[in-house]
């Protein structure tokens, strides 16, 4: 079982890899307008350059892909993990919940 600390560090993991992902799209999409922009121009510089960023565009797309489904696929199996101990365990759940809730509930009385 993991602690609390645990769990927080991987919901921020989670969050940068979303920002990451998100991230990356956005240079993606940036680096295909450009290399769109430039088809007009000329010289075989150009065009070997050319050639090779979309080449490392395409490996981009592939490993962005790979990972958004790798991410999704543990957030799936998280989900799924986490049903299922609530339905082995539902007493202790409830425990569980009633704790964090009076917990909240204290620290937002304090105030």
């Amino acid at each position: 079982m993991r602690t609390p600390s645990q769990s927080r560090e991987s919901d921020f993991a989670d969050i940068s890899k979303d920002q990451l992902i998100d991230d990356l799209k956005v240079v993606v999409s940036d680096a295909e307008a450009l290399l769109k922009a430039t088809a007009n121009q000329g010289g075989e510089a150009l065009a070997a350059v050319r050639a090779k960023a979309q080449e490392s565009l395409a490996i981009a797309k592939d490993k962005l892909a790979d990972t958004q489904e790798a991410l999704l696929a543990r957030s799936k199996a998280a989900a799924r993990a986490t049903d299922e101990y609530v339905h082995e365990n539902p007493w202790r759940s409830i425990g569980i919940a009633a704790g964090v809730g009076l917990v909240v509930g204290l620290l937002i009385g304090r105030r």
